[in-house]
Parts: structure tokens; sequence; C-alpha cells
């Protein structure tokens, strides 16, 4: 859910002949934060667990996967912070991502089928620098998912109640903060199980999936959601 609809709201903005066409950033943020949103409801009783960095930052803090409750708030069961458990997450999270990508592409396949350049076409599915310095956009990365993952540990430590409201709106923020360097992919799985279903899938003059790049969008998130992951169990 949260690729489907993160990658249908870029589609739409950058793909020709469609009806959100040159949308802006505005709206591609707006779009991924309601795609967060969604994900988050989707997948509450896993603890919502969307993003290898929020999952490795987790066991870095030792903080519980989920806590699962039955009537009245009463706790059921605890997954807990194992390496086991964030394996099983991980590889969950990169097929979920995988399937988002191509239900877009069938959404938006006459689309694809424009004579849009391969560059553009791929910017539906996973991220690419505004100018590429694989050093400073890995260290773009790593502030961006510190940014998530922290806030996102802060958030359990307050009374707010707002749960995927708060988060969706966190990502709007980082969006329009700090995407404009790499287009913010702050999440491994979501960046690179788009960039195999677009190697994978027979998109009209797709060109390069990019593989040089596509490190920094998986390490550089990974780093950031640790170093979260450590700062968040220090915080009080």
């Amino acid at each position: 859910m949260l690729v489907l609809l993160g990658t249908g709201v870029v589609a739409n903005v950058i793909l020709p002949k469609n009806k959100g066409f040159d949308g802006g950033w505005l709206l591609i943020n707006f779009g991924w934060g309601i795609a967060v949103f969604s994900g988050v409801y989707v997948a509450f009783r896993s603890g919502a667990h969307l993003n290898p960095a929020v999952t490795l930052g987790l066991l870095a803090a030792d903080s519980p996967f989920a806590t699962l409750t039955g009537p009245e708030g009463v706790v059921t069961a605890t997954i807990e912070p194992t390496v086991s458990n964030a394996f099983w997450y991980i590889l969950a999270q990169l097929i979920g991502a995988f399937l988002g990508a191509v239900l877009c592409f069938l959404a938006y396949k006459k689309h694809f089928d424009e004579d849009a350049d391969g560059a553009t076409k791929l910017a539906v599915f996973s991220t690419g620098p505004a100018i590429r310095s694989y050093a400073w956009n890995f260290i773009t990365e790593v502030i961006g998912t510190f940014v998530l993952v922290f806030v996102i540990l802060v958030f359990g430590k307050t009374p707010s109640g707002l749960g995927p409201l708060a988060v969706a709106l966190l990502v709007v923020g980082i969006g329009a903060s700090l995407g404009g360097p790499t287009g913010y992919a702050i999440n491994p799985a979501r960046d690179l199980g788009p960039r195999l279903a677009h190697a994978l899938l027979p998109i009209r003059g797709k060109g390069s999936s990019d593989w040089a790049y596509s490190w920094i969008p998986v390490l550089g998130p990974i780093v950031g959601g640790v170093l979260a992951g450590l700062a968040g169990a220090a915080y009080v």
C-alpha cells in the first residue's frame, strides 16, 4: 500500500498525459505522506513496519517490534527485537515494495507507453540525486532517515496519540525540508523493491535501472536508522 500510493503519486505528476501532470514537489510530498498513513494502518498488527531502517533502528534501540493487544487493551503478545525477526520483517518489506511497484505499473501502463525518457520512468520507481555526488548523497540519506526514525521513537514516548497521522506528517515534512538533494528514499525497501520491479517489468523505453546509485538509498537509510535507534534508546 505504501509503495503503490507513493509511486502512484510520482507517476501522476511526471508521466505524460496524466491529469496530475506537473503537479509539483509538494503534491509528491503529500502523496507519500498519505501513502505512509495508509500503509501504517494496513500493517498495524506487525507494529506497522514498512521500512528496514525503522526495523533496524528499533533493533538497535532494543525496542519491541510490535505489541499485540486483545479486548480492553490487554497485551496478548510481543514481537521481540531479534535478528531473526528483523530478517523476516525486512524480507516482507522488500516483497511488499516490489508488488506495490508492479501494481503502480499496471495502473499507469498506458502512460508508461508514452514517450517519456528513461530517467523519468525510473523516477517513478526509485530515487535519484539532483546532483550526483555519492558521498554527499549518502550523507543526505543518513540525515533524513535519522530524523524519521528518531522522531518515530520520540513519538512512542509521548502521550500525543496521533499514531499514523503523526508519521504521515513527518514524512511530508522530511520531503519538503530534506528531500530535494536525493528524493528522500529514507527506506531501503521502498527504493530497492521498486528498482528490481523496474529492471524486470516490460516497460517501453525504460533505460537503465541505475544500479551504480542503488547502494545509496539502501546503506544511507540503514546507517541513519541504526544511529537514530542508538540515540533514541538514550533519549529521555
